[in-house]
C-alpha cells in the first residue's frame, strides 16, 4: 500500500516538474555575431552584437546589422536591416525592432513591411503576436495582394486564416472596382471580402451598396444581404438578397425585389428577379408587376412572370399566365400581354378583356396604342367579335353595342370617341334629365359612332342601313333585350392595383413581406464564414485507384 502511495506521488511530482519545465520560456539563442561586447555605461547589462547578427527564438529567425541583447529579460532590440522570420508564411522588415522572448511578442518600426506568401503589408509600424499568430497595426498602412491594394488607418492579420480584419475605414481599390468600408474581413489567399456596416463597391459600369455582404475579388461574384442594391446609369436593383456576377454583369434578388427605371420612370416589383445588364434584359415572377407612368397616372402590369427586354427606347415587357392591368380608368386582363416601347403597341393577347369607366370591351384581338411625343394612350383597337357592354345605370337592362371591329381614341387618357364597324348591332336604355327611362332603342347598321364624356356615353350615330326602333319597355320581352353572344363579366371587373393579384399571391406576399420586416428588425451581425473560405488551401481528396480485381470486373 505504501509502495503503491509512493509511486502516485512520483507520477505526479514528475508531471508538475514537466509542467513547470513546459510553461519555462525558451532562451534566445545568439547563432551569429561578426563583434560581442559589454558596455555597462552605454547599455548596462546588454550584450551589444554588431555584423551579421542572427538570432533564433522557438522557431523564428531574426536577422539585423546590430542587436543589444538582455540575456536576464530574454529580450532583444535590433537595429538595421531588421527581418524576421516564421517559417516560409512570415517575413518582418523594419529599420528597428525589439522582440520578447518570454512574451513571444515583436514589435516593428521604420518603414515596416509584413510578406507572407499571398499579401504584402508596408506601414510605420507593426505588431506581432506569435502567442495567438496575430499581427496589428495602428498606423496608416497599404496591403498589396495581386491585382488589389488596400489602405487602412488600422487592421490586424491572422496569419493562421490568412485574414486582415480592419475596424475603420479601408479602401480595397482593383483594376475594375474600388471597395470602401469600416468594417472589412479580406482573405488573402482566396480574395475573399466580407463586408459588414455600411459598405460601397464602385466601377465605371455600377455602383453596390450593402451593410452586410460578401465579394470574391477573385471570381468577382457578390452575395449581398442588408439593406443592399446596385445601382447602374439607368436602372437601381434592390432586394433582401442579392447575387452579382461581374464578369457576366448578372443580378438576381430575392425577396421585397424593387427594380427601378429612372429614365422611363418605371418601376419592376416581385420577390425574384433576374437582370442581365448586357442584353438589357430582366425576368421577375412571384407577385410580378411592372408599374409605368402615363398620362399622369401609373399603370400597374401583372403575370406571373414579367420579362423586359431590349434597349431604353426599344423595350419589350411581356407578362403571361392571366396577365392584368390596372390604371385609375381602365383595366384588363387576358392570358399574355406584349408592350413594345418603341411602336408604342400594347398588345393584349388570348381572351382580352377590357373595363374601361363603367363599359365592358370585348373581341378576339385587342390593341392599345401609345404616342411616344405625349406619352399618352392614344387610340383602341379591337378586332373580330367587338362587344362593348355597360350595366344601365338605374334598371337591371345592360346598354350593348356588338359588331366586327372597334376603333377608339383617347382624349386626356379617357376613351372619348368610338367607332364600331361592320354588321353592329345596339340595345340602348335610353333615358330623359330626369333619369326617366323612355324606351329601349334596339337597331342594326353598318356603322356606329359613340362620344364618350368622362367614360358616359354623351350621344350616338348610326351610319347607313339604319334597321330598328325605339321601343317602350312593356313591349320588348326579356328574351329581346339580350344580344346573342353577351357575357356580362363584371363580378371580374379589376377595381384597384390591388385586384391584379390572386388571394394566393397576395398570401405569399404578406408572408415574404413580415419575413423582410422581422430580419430587418433583428441586430445586423456580420455573415457567417462560408466554408469554402475557411477550406479554399485544403487540397482535395485523392482519388482511390480501384483495385485489379474491380477493374477486371468492369472489364
Amino acid at each position: 500500500m505504501k509502495k503503491s502511495l509512493l509511486f502516485i506521488s512520483y507520477c505526479l511530482l514528475l508531471l508538475s516538474v514537466q509542467s513547470i519545465f513546459a510553461q519555462t520560456p525558451k532562451k534566445i539563442i545568439v547563432e551569429n555575431a561578426d563583434f560581442s561586447d559589454v558596455d555597462q555605461v552605454l547599455m548596462p547589462d546588454a550584450l551589444l552584437l554588431t555584423g551579421n547578427v542572427k538570432v533564433n527564438h522557438d522557431g523564428v529567425v531574426l536577422t539585423c546589422n546590430k542587436a543589444y541583447f538582455f540575456q536576464k529579460e530574454n529580450y532583444l532590440k535590433a537595429f538595421g536591416n531588421v527581418q524576421l522570420v516564421q517559417g516560409d508564411t512570415l517575413f518582418l522588415n523594419s529599420k528597428y525592432a525589439e522582440y520578447n522572448g518570454n512574451m513571444k511578442k515583436a514589435f516593428a518600426t521604420g518603414n515596416a513591411v509584413m510578406t507572407s506568401p499571398d499579401a504584402t503589408l508596408q506601414t510605420d509600424t507593426i505588431n506581432f503576436d506569435r502567442n495567438v499568430q496575430e499581427v496589428f497595426y495602428n498606423t496608416k498602412g497599404t496591403i498589396i495582394n495581386k491585382d488589389n491594394t488596400l489602405v487602412s488607418k488600422s487592421g490586424r492579420y491572422y496569419v493562421t486564416e490568412k485574414k486582415f480584419k480592419f475596424l475603420t475605414a479601408v479602401t480595397l481599390t482593383n483594376p475594375k472596382y474600388v471597395i470602401k468600408s469600416n468594417h472589412l474581413d479580406y482573405y488573402s489567399n482566396s480574395g475573399h471580402s466580407y463586408l459588414f456596416g455600411p459598405s460601397t463597391i464602385t466601377s465605371k459600369t455600377n455602383y453596390i451598396y450593402t451593410e452586410n455582404g460578401f465579394y470574391d475579388t477573385k471570381k468577382n461574384l457578390a452575395h449581398l444581404l442588408r439593406k443592399s442594391y446596385i445601382k447602374y446609369d439607368d436602372r437601381r436593383i434592390e432586394g433582401d438578397s442579392l447575387f452579382y456576377n461581374r464578369n457576366t454583369e448578372f443580378a438576381s434578388a430575392t425577396r421585397n425585389v424593387k427594380i427601378t427605371d429612372s429614365i422611363n420612370r418605371g418601376i419592376v416589383k416581385g420577390h425574384y428577379a433576374e437582370v442581365f445588364k448586357l442584353k438589357d434584359s430582366m425576368f421577375v415572377t412571384k407577385r410580378a408587376v411592372a408599374v409605368n407612368f402615363v398620362d399622369n397616372d401609373s399603370v400597374y402590369i401583372h403575370g406571373k412572370k414579367l420579362m423586359v427586354t431590349g434597349k431604353e427606347g426599344e423595350r419589350i415587357l411581356r407578362a403571361y399566365n392571366n396577365a392584368r392591368f390596372y390604371k385609375t380608368d381602365m383595366s384588363g386582363k387576358c392570358d399574355s400581354i406584349h408592350s413594345n416601347s418603341k411602336s408604342a403597341l400594347t398588345k393584349l393577347i388570348g381572351n382580352p378583356i377590357l373595363w374601361n369607366g363603367e363599359s365592358q370591351i370585348t373581341g378576339d384581338i385587342m390593341h392599345l396604342i401609345g404616342n411616344n411625343t405625349t406619352r399618352k394612350i392614344d387610340s383602341l383597337k379591337v378586332l373580330n367579335n367587338t362587344f362593348m357592354v355597360s350595366r344601365d345605370t338605374l334598371g337591371t337592362g345592360y346598354n350593348q353595342v356588338k359588331g366586327i371591329n372597334l376603333f377608339g381614341k383617347f382624349r386626356d387618357g379617357k376613351l372619348h370617341d368610338v367607332d364600331v364597324v361592320k354588321n353592329t348591332e345596339v340595345i340602348y336604355y335610353m333615358r330623359n334629365d330626369a333619369h326617366e327611362l323612355i324606351g329601349i332603342n334596339k337597331n342594326v347598321s353598318s356603322k356606329i359612332n359613340m362620344i364618350l364624356e368622362n367614360n358616359a356615353l354623351e350621344t350616338i350615330t348610326f351610319f347607313n342601313k339604319v334597321d330598328g326602333d325605339i321601343y317602350p319597355e312593356a313591349d320588348l320581352p326579356e328574351n329581346a333585350r339580350k344580344l346573342r353572344g353577351l357575357v356580362w363579366r363584371g363580378d371580374e371587373r379589376i377595381k384597384s392595383k390591388d385586384d391584379i393579384f390572386t388571394p394566393e399571391e397576395n398570401e405569399l406576399n404578406d408572408k415574404l413581406v413580415k419575413e423582410g420586416k422581422q430580419d430587418d428588425a433583428k441586430e445586423n451581425v456580420p455573415m457567417k464564414i462560408m466554408k469554402e473560405t475557411l477550406d479554399y488551401d485544403k487540397k482535395k481528396p485523392t482519388v482511390k485507384q480501384k483495385s485489379k480485381e474491380k477493374v477486371k470486373a468492369e472489364k
